[in-house]
């Protein structure tokens, strides 16, 4: 295992004349639970993309776990899109199968007393879900896997509140602790309570990345404070 998780340096993605991650770098270890923080357009899912392979630098190196994008990486990251892939007319017993197919570290026992713990029956078809049942049906299978980083892009964003609650204690709960979670999503308030860490990005620039210890320390606010301030939201 290496000491440090993740490693980008001068991480560079630009799509033509615009720059959607500029020049990052960044070092994040194991067992933490991380805020992906920025406005929308800030680059939150291009970075998140190009962890999970799917899209690749313009310039710059990325690591995971030592290893660059790719098969080895693909294989410990557990990924929730900000939407859903899966296919209307599978069941839940098919998304079972498939990421047990797909993925070793997959307990398939576990997601599928999730499910039942969400009232979902295992001949549940994906068409017959709500909105809301999907997105947790969906984050029942990314966190039945035993993996080393979780992505989590925007997994409370379309939600009521306490969905939101139970979306984030599903995490908490039920992650690999010795993984790390990182969580994209611009809705600070509702997440700062499960946070070790943020990093805070604006125009595709790392802007702060720090402990949220030291936050409330070093600024005497909170996350979701210093956010604002940053972010000029509200004003």
């Amino acid at each position: 295992m290496n000491q440090e998780l993740i490693t980008a340096r001068g991480l560079t993605k630009s799509y033509g004349t615009k720059t959607a991650i500029d020049h990052i770098d960044l070092s994040v270890g194991h067992g933490r639970i991380i805020g992906l923080l920025g406005p929308n357009g800030s680059g939150k899912t291009t970075f998140i993309k190009l962890l999970c392979g799917l899209l690749h630098p313009t310039s710059g190196e990325l690591k995971i776990d030592g290893h660059s994008p790719g098969v080895e990486s693909k294989a410990i990251i557990s990924y929730l899109p900000d939407r859903m892939y899966f296919a209307d007319w599978m069941r839940t017993s098919d998304l079972a199968a498939f990421f047990a197919d797909f993925y070793a570290d997959f307990d398939r026992t576990k997601a599928l007393e999730m499910f039942k713990s969400l009232g979902i029956g295992q001949n549940d078809r994906i068409k017959t879900m709500s909105k809301g049942t999907k997105e947790k049906a969906q984050l029942a299978l990314i966190m039945s896997r035993k993996a080393q980083l979780y992505l989590l892009d925007e997994p409370i964003g379309g939600v009521d509140p306490a969905a939101r609650d139970f979306i984030l204690n599903t995490i908490l709960t039920n992650y690999n602790e010795n993984g790390t979670v990182l969580l994209s999503t611009h809705l600070i308030s509702d997440i700062e309570r499960v946070l070790d860490e943020v990093i805070f990005l604006q125009n595709g620039k790392v802007v702060r990345h720090d402990t949220v210890d030291n936050i409330r320390e070093q600024e005497g606010k909170s996350v979701d404070q210093l956010f604002r301030e940053i972010f000029t939201y509200g004003h």
